[in-house]
């Protein structure tokens, strides 16, 4: 993620193949200021129209809470933007995706979404952008600013320090990209901060990077790390220590697990093996969609093995305007793919030729990025045999007690036994 908006998104922290490491999220960095900031009239006048009235006349914004605050300071924080922009396969692949689009970006106006250390915003400046404005409620928008200035960049780039929701851009934009993917795609997320900014301020007909994500759920297994976290008390210097067994697996299994895993981990068939969880279109998603996502799931086991758990990814894809249906708020109701709607089991997309779009996969096949996989772990596995079939549901819904938490509801059954795991991902 580029940065933090104010909607959805809690900041990442380094990992381990054995899942997370440091303290509790949310808790590094400065405070940072909460004035609202404006680009003035004066400075880029643009005449209002029709669509700035209806805007006049929504409610206003949620207020900024203490979860809020505590996440701004925490994106504070060098670290964390080191990480991603150390990320070759992500910060490239935006880095193509501008230069793939550049006919389409030069000379118009582009909006950053979080905007984190500034890097997304100059490359659309890079790449003739008449105007950037790059968001960032953190105060990471400050070092933003500096170093817009140390590239030369400063009549082109505008740093705004503030949410989204507070902004004011007095013009509408012909491109928003924004880095927003999270952990499990939606936990971690800024997709909120980019739906309102799309309803805030993008044209009929124009461009978001990137247009569209796909997330993914396969069963996995991972005997490694089973025995490195678990089976290791049965014998500690030939001591039975088994008596720490439930306490090793709540404290290891209890919440989510970001860690790279190979398609080697997974249990079922590659050409079949992904099950599609959620689709994401970017023009056309709306807010509500984000709190809950649900859907059944049917794998044959391609092996005998243990069943450990179940692992989350995604992909992205950086389509122009002229692949996805783009239509506005005031033409059409905006509704994504309905989580009731019947969706078969595909292979991730895959970019075979320039022509087409270019796709940003955290697969565990493809080039490992700092997103890795989000693995769910059993507290206890369950041995399947080749063929057998694993089934059953996933609900991914933001917290009620912080909507940047996400709480998964796990349930599954193979071999004639039904169980259900609950997870929250703080």
């Amino acid at each position: 993620m580029s940065g933090s908006t104010g909607v959805g998104n809690v900041p990442r922290q380094q990992q381990t193949s054995g899942g997370r490491r440091g303290g509790s999220r949310g808790r590094r960095g400065g405070r940072r200021s909460r004035e609202v900031f404006r680009a003035s009239e004066s400075q880029h006048p643009q005449q209002k129209d029709a669509s700035d009235d209806q805007q006049d006349l929504k409610s206003p914004p949620p207020a900024c809470t203490d979860f809020d605050v505590a996440y701004f300071e925490a994106y504070a924080h060098i670290g964390i933007h080191e990480e991603m922009i150390k990320d070759h396969v992500r910060t490239e692949a935006y880095r193509d995706a501008v230069m793939q689009h550049q006919s389409f970006i030069q000379g118009r106006v582009v909006v950053d979404v979080g905007c984190g250390t500034g890097i997304l915003s100059i490359f659309c400046a890079q790449a003739g952008a008449k105007r950037v404005y790059a968001v960032d409620a953190s105060a990471i928008a400050v070092q933003a600013k500096e170093v817009v200035k140390a590239n030369n960049l400063a009549e082109t780039v505008i740093v705004l320090h503030g949410r989204v929701e507070d902004v004011e851009i007095d013009e509408q934009v012909d491109v928003i990209i924004s880095e927003w993917m999270g952990y499990t795609l939606l936990y971690e997320s800024m997709l909120g901060s980019v739906i309102t900014a799309r309803d805030r301020w993008l044209k009929h007909g124009g461009l978001i990077l990137p247009c569209a994500a796909t997330l993914y759920l396969a069963p996995i297994t991972h005997p490694d790390r089973y025995n490195d976290s678990i089976d290791f008390w049965r014998n500690v210097y030939g001591i039975d220590m088994s008596a720490m067994l439930p306490v090793a697996k709540q404290c290891a299994f209890e919440e989510p697990c970001v860690e790279t895993i190979t398609g080697e981990n997974v249990l079922t068939w590659p050409h079949v093996y992904d099950k599609q969880v959620k689709h994401v279109d970017c023009y056309t998603i709306q807010l509500n969609e984000l709190e809950s996502v649900s859907t059944r799931y049917k794998f044959q086991s391609m092996m005998r093995a243990p069943l450990h758990g179940f692992a989350f990814w995604f992909d992205v894809e950086f389509s122009g305007p002229a692949n996805s249906s783009i239509i506005t708020p005031s033409q059409s109701p905006l509704i994504g793919l309905s989580d009731d709607d019947p969706v078969d089991d595909i292979p991730s997309k895959k970019r075979t030729n320039p022509n087409e779009p270019l796709v940003l996969s955290t697969a565990p096949e493809d080039p490992p990025t700092h997103w890795q996989q989000t693995l769910i772990y059993l507290y206890d596995p369950i041995e399947v045999e080749q063929d057998q079939i694993i089934e059953g549901s996933v609900t991914l819904s933001q917290s009620k007690e912080n909507r940047r938490f996400m709480n998964i509801h796990l349930q599954y059954s193979s071999g004639g036994r039904s169980f259900v795991k609950e997870s929250v991902f703080r």
